[in-house]
């Protein structure tokens, strides 16, 4: 199952220092049910592999290596290439790739029909000319003796 805002912000807790029943809590769950829901979050595979993301990203800050896009994107002169790194980043959530990935496709694809101004203006007047309103052809007339 994909990472929820609740399971974020439940990593976001527990990375700060909360245990699991107040990063639960500070999530959004019940206080009731705070210590069985903390207890099940932390096991789950989304929340880990978000931990394991957000210590590559504080790492990071302290040592060379990959760094978090999110960080760097006003570093990025170029929306594209942040669009492309951002799509390339397999540590990235799937939903923001796919995302980058919709935004970047204008890029490179243009949409079907879609024309510039003047190549419109043309089809269209092509388009009037064959119909029955057009301009007739001169010469389809023959004279009769």
């Amino acid at each position: 199952m994909a990472l929820t805002e609740k399971k974020r912000k439940f990593a976001a807790a527990l990375k700060s220092g909360a245990s699991n029943k107040d990063a639960a809590i500070a999530a959004g769950y019940s206080e009731k049910s705070a210590s069985q829901a903390g207890s099940r979050l932390s096991n789950d595979p989304d929340v880990i592999a978000e931990m394991e993301r957000k210590g590559v990203v504080q790492r990071a800050k302290e040592e060379p290596g990959p760094l978090n896009l999110s960080e760097l994107a006003g570093s990025f002169k170029d929306p594209k290439k942040f669009l492309m790194a951002m799509v390339n980043d397999v540590a990235e959530d799937p939903r923001l790739r796919l995302d980058a990935a919709k935004t970047l496709m204008p890029y490179f694809h243009a949409r079907k029909g879609e024309l510039g101004k003047k190549e419109q203006q043309q089809q269209d007047a092509q388009a009037t000319q064959s119909s029955r309103f057009g301009q007739r052809q001169a010469g389809h007339l023959k004279a009769v003796k």
